[in-house]
Formats: C-alpha cells, sequence, structure tokens
C-alpha cells in the first residue's frame, strides 16, 4: 500500500469512535453477598443494549462498601455499589473517612434496603419493639453497622441498655445459634433480605420479625439521609407469615462526578425500561419501587441519573 493509501485508511479508521466499545466495571462484593448478584445483574442489562448503546459492563467482586468508593475515587472502577451510609460519610469526610472527604462520589440509584431485623424466638412473647424491655437480646459488636443502626432506633424509641434483661454483644452471625441454645430472646442484625442467616434461625426455632415503625423511625429518616423505610416480606421466612416494616440503609450505585453522563444516563435508563425483568433478577429486589429507587440518597445525584428520572417522569 503506497503512503497515500495508508494515510487515507488511518483516517478512515480514525473517523470511526462511534463504533469503538466503552467498558465499564461495577465494584461489588463478596461472591456469597448481595453486591455480588446486584452488579451481575446491572450488567446483565446493559450489555444487552451494547450493539445500540456500544457500552459494555463487567462486575468485579470486591471487599465492598469502603474499598469500592475508594477505588473509585482512585480512578479503578466506574461504579460501585455502597452502604448509603458509607457513601454519606465518604463525601463529608466523616467517620470512616475523616479528615478525606471524596466530594467528587455521586449516586445514582438506591437499589434495595439492607434493613434493620429483629429476629426472636416466638417463645419470647414479644410481639413488638418496646416487648424488648426485660428480655435477653444481642445488639452485635461495638463498631459494627448493625449495632450502630440498633443503638440509633433504641435511643429514638426511648429504649435504655438498663431496660433489658441481658446484653449479649456478638456478631450477627451467631444470632441462630445464640437464639437455637436459648441463649437470647432476639437478635438484631442488618441484612438484604432474603439471607440464610435468617432462614438458618427460622428452620432452627419458631422465630417472628419485629416491626419497626412509627413515629421515631420517621424521625429518623428526616434526621439521617442515608436511612430509609422499606419492608420485609413475609414470604421470605419459614413461619413469618406478615410483611415487616422497617428501617435500614440502602445499597446504593454510586460512581465518580468524572463519570461521563451519556454512561451514567444510559446505566440508570437501562434499569428504568426494564425494571420489571430487572426485579425478577434477585429476591431482594421484591419489595422495591421505581419510586423507592430514590430513597437514601445520602449524596448528591449524578445529572446522568438525574435526566435518566426525568425522563421517567419520577423526579
Amino acid at each position: 500500500m503506497n503512503k497515500k493509501l495508508a494515510t487515507i485508511a488511518l483516517a478512515g479508521a480514525l473517523s470511526l469512535p462511534a463504533f469503538a466499545a466503552q467498558f465499564i466495571t461495577i465494584g461489588t462484593g463478596g461472591v456469597t453477598g448481595v453486591y455480588y448478584p446486584t452488579g451481575g445483574a446491572i450488567c446483565r442489562m446493559v450489555n444487552k443494549q451494547k450493539k445500540k448503546t456500544g457500552i459494555r459492563c463487567s462486575v468485579e467482586s470486591t471487599g465492598g462498601s469502603v474499598y469500592n468508593v475508594n477505588t473509585i475515587h482512585q480512578g479503578e472502577l466506574d461504579f460501585g455499589i455502597s452502604q448509603s451510609d458509607t457513601a454519606y460519610q465518604a463525601y463529608n469526610g466523616i467517620g470512616k473517612f475523616k479528615g478525606k472527604a471524596i466530594k467528587e462520589l455521586r449516586s445514582t440509584m438506591a437499589i434495595y434496603p439492607e434493613l434493620l431485623s429483629f429476629v426472636v424466638a416466638k417463645r419470647s412473647g414479644i410481639k413488638t419493639l418496646m416487648d424488648v424491655k426485660g428480655k435477653r437480646v444481642n445488639i452485635d459488636t461495638p463498631g459494627s453497622g448493625t449495632r450502630m443502626t440498633t443503638e440509633i432506633v433504641l435511643k429514638a424509641f426511648g429504649i435504655k441498655h438498663s431496660d433489658l434483661k441481658q446484653i449479649d454483644e456478638l456478631s450477627s452471625s451467631e444470632g441462630p445459634t445464640l437464639l437455637k441454645d436459648d441463649h437470647v430472646d432476639g437478635y438484631f442484625a442488618v441484612f438484604g433480605h432474603p439471607t440464610a442467616n435468617i432462614k438458618d434461625a427460622a428452620n432452627s426455632v419458631d422465630i417472628d420479625l419485629i416491626p419497626i415503625e412509627g413515629k421515631p423511625v420517621d424521625m429518623l429518616v428526616k434526621k439521617y439521609p442515608y436511612y430509609a423505610k422499606g419492608i420485609i416480606s413475609g414470604t421470605f421466612y419459614k413461619g413469618v407469615t406478615h410483611d415487616t416494616p422497617s428501617i435500614g440503609v440502602k445499597a446504593v450505585l454510586v460512581t465518580s462526578a468524572k463519570t461521563s453522563d451519556k454512561v451514567v444516563y444510559t446505566v440508570v435508563k437501562t434499569i428504568l425500561d426494564n425494571f420489571a425483568a430487572f426485579k425478577k433478577l434477585h429476591p431482594a429486589y421484591k419489595t422495591i419501587t421505581k419510586k423507592s429507587l430514590l430513597d437514601g440518597l445520602s449524596i448528591p445525584q449524578h445529572p446522568g441519573a438525574v435526566k435518566a428520572f426525568k425522563e421517567a417522569g419520577i423526579l
């Protein structure tokens, strides 16, 4: 090929960027949790549209919320799934991110709730949260997310540690065994639902889930932007025949302000346009709605996501 033809060919190749695929990666969590299949569900939806959008999505198993936020900040991930309280702390430079605010962090949508669950043995006679007085309860380890939320909720309801007969401070992973051995009457834990933890408890003991609702919860949602209300479906656990309202954080899909509007818009629009199909991809999505995707967004929303929600008539 002569020099002139080679130059023309090169120019032609360089003039076709629209046909080049753009690769994006979503950071999730451990492969046995809910974050990993959630990232996979989003990527499958996005990849079905790749011929039209030119965007290809891959999922990466990671260390979870804090890792994802930090790695987005470092420019090594395009998106990540994070608890709403972690995103709030990162954006504001508090808690685990004290003095290290990540101001370019942006939310896109709050996918599903990770709700505070008060699991009790039916033999305990506990029917409401106020019935916890005089009972034996596991409130999780100091410094854990479950412990923080549990303490905030108990305080909002005016329940003191001294009101309880016995307080255990073991990991919520120990909850089913503690209940089975009749060492406690109930335990608190924060989960995306359904979870193997509560299924394990339900297979060993007759259990119930206690509603966490009312004016104290309304107050907490107003006070803390990363909290949101949610429902634990009555179809998830053996012996629990009612839906259970509660409060918790949200699993939020976060990104960077540096991510293009087009990419964020495409990802969010794809989920909104195929929402019925998306809800079927994991049991944790059973109770979510398009509107609930905006609940618990504790940091500014990316303009690409705002555009998609406005077009859908939700914002």
